[in-house]
């Protein structure tokens, strides 16, 4: 049986639709304002949507489409492994390119963050001192550096959408009888 779409290209759609989606969430939240929205329940419902909810979603659609649409109601494990981590890489890169090009347009917002996280370093530990704030402040520009916030970002994501993935494969498969 003569396959017209692997099961990663199949995954295209829902990747960039994924990273879409990202990316307009941190456009509102960058309008709405980051400093209200740190530590709120806001950003912990983003945040949970962002690393489980919608990476889920997108992950069991992508494997549902490729399943009823592009291979005749067949998908074995390791296609919806394919379709899974091709999803969120694809999301993580369209984000994460996003970033970096947000970054280079608005300086100012690292600096923003950096404040933000000196704040909430203080108010969680009133007894910080400043060699260790510093510490923490470093390691926060040494991550969002372009060149280890990109790779980070997609090797977390494709880390999360091979987990997610196992679940929603052993979940949707339904290998294809006359390919075993």
């Amino acid at each position: 049986m003569e396959r017209s779409v692997s099961p990663g290209k199949s995954g295209l759609v829902y990747g960039v639709l994924f990273g879409v989606i990202m990316i307009l969430e941190f456009v509102i939240m960058y309008i709405i304002g980051m400093r209200s929205l740190v530590g709120s329940s806001v950003g912990v419902i983003v945040n949970i949507a962002n690393y489980l909810v919608l990476p889920l979603l997108f992950i069991y659609l992508g494997c549902i489409n490729y399943k009823k649409n592009l291979n005749n109601g067949f998908i074995s494990f390791g296609e919806a492994l394919k379709v899974g981590v091709s999803i969120t890489f694809i999301a993580a890169l369209i984000y994460g390119l996003f970033n970096i090009v947000f970054n280079l347009i608005y300086p100012e917002f690292i600096n923003e963050m950096i404040s933000i996280a000196r704040d909430n370093m203080i108010k969680q530990n009133p007894n910080i001192t400043s060699k260790e704030m510093e510490m923490g402040i470093a390691m926060m520009k040494k991550f969002m550096n372009p060149l280890i916030e990109l790779p980070v970002t997609l090797a977390m994501y494709s880390f999360f959408g091979l987990i997610y993935s196992l679940i929603v494969g052993a979940i949707v498969k339904n290998e294809n009888p006359q390919s075993l």
